[in-house]
């Protein structure tokens, strides 16, 4: 039985770029010869529309080809998911793939002890997605969540695969934030400075690289790659003005036949450099926020002839699937509250959320194990590659911050000391655990029952994303039965704190009700209560707040409990005045 995790993404190259703070809309309100005008501006943010999975199960057989030799046994197995077509309808997604298997196996014929073979089982899926439409843009991804083939007979294979499929479809919002407002004959105006947080870019797009590597001279010519191991180490993305820029490793290991009378097996590993990128005008300002997630969608390798015609040559085919995200945080003043002495004026508010960068943290867990051989495997006499998939498990946010849990798959393919079979492979997973700490979010040692209150609040109004890669991954052979296993694994984290705000989206004016203002009292003794403002006493009792800090000699508007301040009620309407 074997666990693999493999994620590819449909991508559509797309592009939506938003200007910061260009977009200025005003409205107007109108009643009798009073007037108003509210200031907006848009706020732009993505977020996911609708969102599905579904676990489904592959099985079937496969014939060996008849150009393939007997299989004894199989040695390694791997799997990737390809989605051919990826579909939206009303209120569903139509998932069109295969299960590409490729098998690395012991043949008992004597001049080719080791073989391989390739193959694919086809598989469509519909996930219900409730608000879909059939034009809407779909993103699919895929985990390989196990993989077993077995040995039916020489000739055939049985397998199955347990698949974990997921869709969503993101979409820009757009938000307008009212950030002030005109009257003709003026009105009592709050603010509120708040930051918000502005979606410059969002993109998806692919890069690509294409590498050709020689073999050394004391290595023989390649008959055929039975094995190939690619994988990408100490992967960096940076945004700079020529856009988003990968950078890393990427580590090549083949087996393959050589071109010779023996069919004898060689090795050959290498590390080339990771180089490769896209256009994204989303500015060069140096407190732009931006997150790309990078994922492999294929990786190819082949082997072509050299200038004498010889087969020494391996070229490899690199493409990233890249999810681009730009944001800029900036502060604003927003519009809180507004009256007027001449019109009564009645905000209409909606509840918006804005978000806020809480954190970008980049951690490393680090894992030193040791493999220990079954006794009935082979003994190791060189290690040939060590690869490894991590898989993320669960994610808990807790009060200290991010606890993360997930496993290592690490796969050994050696050489062993016996000569009639001279490949082996091991396999072995280890679990991992790590905390991502959250600034203001660390426990105290001691609280009171509000301070836990707030803790709660606070951890309710956290939304996470959390990846995961493996940045370094070694095996050093300790003797012929044991492994050191070494891992650097990559956690990203971007945490978002969500606040949930009421916006003036409206207003209502009324005629002031002179009956009942002219009942009130001209002049007003009042002593502070908890809560109270200036701002809202002055509202409340039909003056301003510098009315007030006129009347009572002061100069700020901090209002402390107890507190005794004197109110002179005034009007202004046509006329009439008091």
């Amino acid at each position: 039985m074997c666990r693999w995790l493999f994620c590819e993404q449909i991508v559509i190259k797309a592009c939506i770029k938003f200007p910061l703070f260009e977009y200025n809309e005003k409205k107007d309100f109108g009643s009798g010869e009073f007037f108003l005008q509210l200031n907006k501006i848009k706020l732009h943010s993505c977020t996911t529309f609708a969102s599905a999975q579904s676990q489904i199960t592959l099985d079937d057989d496969y014939n060996v080809p008849d150009y393939r030799p007997d299989i004894v046994k199989v040695l390694k197995e791997k799997g990737e998911l390809q989605f051919d077509e990826v579909k939206a309808a009303a209120g569903a997604a139509w998932l069109k793939g295969r299960l590409v298997f490729k098998v690395l196996y012991r043949s008992d014929q004597d001049n080719a002890k080791i073989s391989c073979l390739k193959g694919e089982i086809p598989f469509q899926e519909k996930l219900n997605m409730d608000g879909v439409q059939e034009y809407d843009v779909i993103q699919a991804s895929g985990e390989i969540e196990d993989l077993t083939i077995g040995v039916i007979h020489s000739r055939k294979i049985s397998v199955r695969a347990v698949i974990l499929l997921k869709t969503e479809e993101p979409r820009e919002k757009e938000d307008e934030l009212c950030v002030g407002i005109e009257a003709d004959d003026g009105c009592e105006k709050r603010y509120r400075n708040t930051n918000i947080l502005q979606l410059l870019c969002m993109k998806r797009d692919q890069c690509r690289q294409k590498s050709e590597i020689t073999l050394p001279s004391s290595k023989p010519n390649v008959q055929e790659i039975l094995w190939k191991s690619l994988e990408i180490r100490n992967l960096d993305t940076k945004m700079g003005q020529d856009g988003v820029k990968l950078s890393g490793e990427v580590l090549i290991s083949v087996l393959y036949q050589e071109e010779e009378e023996t069919d004898r097996v060689q090795w050959y590993e290498t590390v080339i450099p990771l180089d490769c990128g896209v256009e994204c005008d989303a500015g060069t300002e140096a407190d732009i926020i931006y997150k790309v997630k990078a994922r492999t969608a294929s990786m190819e390798l082949e082997v072509k002839p050299d200038y004498d015609g010889e087969e020494r040559v391996l070229v490899l085919e690199l493409v990233m699937n890249l999810d681009i995200r730009v944001w800029k945080e900036q502060e604003i003043s927003m519009l809180e509250d507004v009256y007027s002495l001449k019109q009564e004026i009645i905000p209409v508010c909606t509840g918006v959320t804005l978000h806020h960068i809480s954190v970008k943290n980049d951690s490393q867990c680090r894992l030193t194990e040791q493999m220990e051989l079954a006794e009935s495997q082979e003994k190791i006499l060189q290690i040939c590659s060590c690869e490894g998939t991590v898989h993320l498990e669960s994610t808990e946010l807790t009060e200290q911050g991010v606890r993360a849990e997930g496993i290592l798959v690490t796969e050994l393919l050696y050489i062993t000391t016996d000569d009639q079979m001279p490949i082996g492979s091991a396999r072995e997973i280890y679990p991992f655990e790590q905390l991502i700490e959250i600034p203001q979010q660390t426990a105290r040692t001691e609280r009171n029952k509000l301070e836990e209150l707030e803790a709660l609040e606070r951890k309710n109004k956290l939304q996470t994303e959390l990846d995961c890669r493996i940045s370094q991954l070694s095996a050093v052979m300790l003797d012929q039965d044991h492994v050191e296993i070494k891992a650097v694994i990559g956690l990203d984290l971007l945490a978002f704190e969500q606040e949930q705000i009421d916006n003036i989206t409206d207003t209502r004016e009324e005629p002031l009700d002179m009956e009942q203002l002219q009942k009130r009292p001209g002049l007003v003794g009042y002593i502070a209560k908890d809560g109270d403002s200036l701002w809202s006493i002055a509202k409340e009792n039909h003056t301003t707040v510098e009315d007030i800090l006129r009347d009572n000699h002061r100069t700020d508007e901090d209002l402390r409990r107890g507190e005794k301040i004197l109110i002179v009620k005034k009007v202004e309407l046509n006329s009439y005045e008091s």
